[in-house]
C-alpha cells in the first residue's frame, strides 16, 4: 500500500513562518509594547506631579459633640513649614444633612504639622464630622 499525500488549501490553517503576516503581527506587538510603557510612564509622571504639589494635607482625628449647636473637631494637617493651608469641614445631622461648613486656616507659624482644634457652630445636633479636603492658602 503507498500511502498518498493530500496537500492542504493554501491560507486555510494558518500561515507560513516567513510570511509578511508574520513580520507585521510582530512589528504590532513591539509597537503596542513601546505604546503601553510611555503610557504607564506618562501616567506615572501624572500622578507624581499631581502628588508632589499637594503641599498641603490633613486627616480628621476625631469630633466631639458639645451640645445641640456646636461640635468640636480635631485636624491633623501636614504641610511645607513655610505654606499656609486652609482645610475645609462639615458637619452632618443624623440623616446626613449638612449643619455647618468651615474653613480653617493653619498659619505657616505652626510648623510642618500639627493638630487644630476647631469649635463649629451648628444649625442642629451634628452626628459626624467630615474633612472635605486642605489646600495652600491661594489655591
Amino acid at each position: 500500500m503507498t500511502a498518498v499525500r493530500q496537500q492542504l488549501p493554501e491560507g486555510r490553517y494558518g500561515r507560513a513562518a516567513g510570511s509578511s503576516d508574520a513580520r507585521a503581527d510582530h512589528r504590532l506587538k513591539i509597537i503596542g509594547l513601546v505604546v503601553g510603557v510611555l503610557a504607564a510612564v506618562g501616567i506615572g509622571w501624572l500622578g507624581y506631579s499631581y502628588i508632589s504639589s499637594q503641599d498641603v494635607s490633613g486627616q480628621l482625628v476625631g469630633f466631639d459633640p458639645v451640645s445641640d449647636t456646636k461640635v468640636t473637631a480635631r485636624v491633623e494637617v501636614h504641610k511645607d513649614a513655610d505654606a499656609t493651608g486652609v482645610c475645609t469641614l462639615r458637619a452632618l445631622s443624623s440623616d446626613k444633612g449638612e449643619v455647618s461648613r468651615k474653613d480653617v486656616t493653619v498659619a505657616a507659624d505652626r510648623g510642618s504639622s500639627a493638630v487644630v482644634t476647631v469649635p463649629m457652630r451648628t444649625t442642629e445636633r451634628a452626628a459626624s464630622v467630615e474633612l472635605i479636603g486642605c489646600k495652600a492658602a491661594g489655591q
